[in-house]
């Protein structure tokens, strides 16, 4: 996927959910992946003409694993002329060696975006960009198909009132695959997850799902998705097609 793809599928969901708004500063949670990495290519280009202007806050939440670098993402932002912060945690030290969770993910997000959060108030930021894509999406309602009974999925556009931040998903309408398309075409700096669960989640078994009902069925995650834009559900029910 070329940066000119990638651009305009991110100001299609800024512009249909009302994401960005004139004076709004972002704190832009880049965890090394290829997603967040992604999604700060997005929002930089963006920023240099968009008609509502903002501004952008690169954080990156060290949890602590031994062997993550943050070196790469730096030299990143210092070309991208983006102001960058690391802040430094001891979670993966509680959630694996103090508390021995069996079952971490859950714990690790909530502190995870605690720390990111925090980090972004004292920034001076207003709101705080998620790299959550399409698949992620329809991956998420699928988990609360099956563990919830439900169809639900999380909004385009949150606010936290105890925060007073406002989260925000700029790339709902890029697929996981475009990512890695775009990732590998403009060699993206991409730091290895060192967390020992990675991979083994309930998250991998709903994305494996979701490609075999796709492989079986094609045009099954599209429809999904579809199907989610054109619900009742918190947040969807408030697009604006342009």
């Amino acid at each position: 996927m070329k940066l000119q793809k990638l651009l305009s599928l991110t100001r299609k969901a800024v512009d249909e959910f009302s994401l960005i708004e004139d004076g709004d500063k972002i704190a832009v949670g880049v965890s090394g992946g290829k997603d967040s990495l992604s999604m700060l290519y997005a929002l930089h280009g963006l920023m240099r003409f968009y008609p509502h202007p903002f501004s952008i806050e690169v954080i990156t939440v060290d949890l602590g694993h031994p062997g993550f670098h943050v070196e790469k993402i730096k030299e990143l932002c210092d070309s991208l002329s983006l102001p960058f912060t690391v802040v430094k945690t001891d979670i993966a030290q509680i959630i694996f060696d103090e508390r021995k969770e069996s079952n971490p993910c859950s714990l690790c997000a909530k502190m995870r975006k605690g720390a990111l959060n925090e980090e972004a108030k004292r920034l001076g930021c207003n709101k705080v960009a998620y790299a959550h894509h399409k698949d992620d999406v329809v991956e998420t309602m699928l988990l609360s198909l099956i563990f919830e009974g439900r169809f639900h999925t999380f909004s385009p556009k949150t606010y936290l009132d105890r925060m007073d931040l406002t989260v925000i998903r700029p790339l709902l309408y890029v697929e996981e695959a475009d990512v890695i398309g775009f990732k590998n075409k403009y060699d993206l700096p991409v730091e290895k997850s060192p967390c020992p669960v990675d991979g083994y989640t309930k998250r991998q078994y709903a994305k494996e799902l979701l490609r075999d009902l796709t492989k079986e069925h094609p045009g099954t995650k599209e429809r999904m998705f579809t199907a989610i834009l054109n619900s009742s559900i918190n947040g969807w029910d408030k697009r604006t097609p342009k």
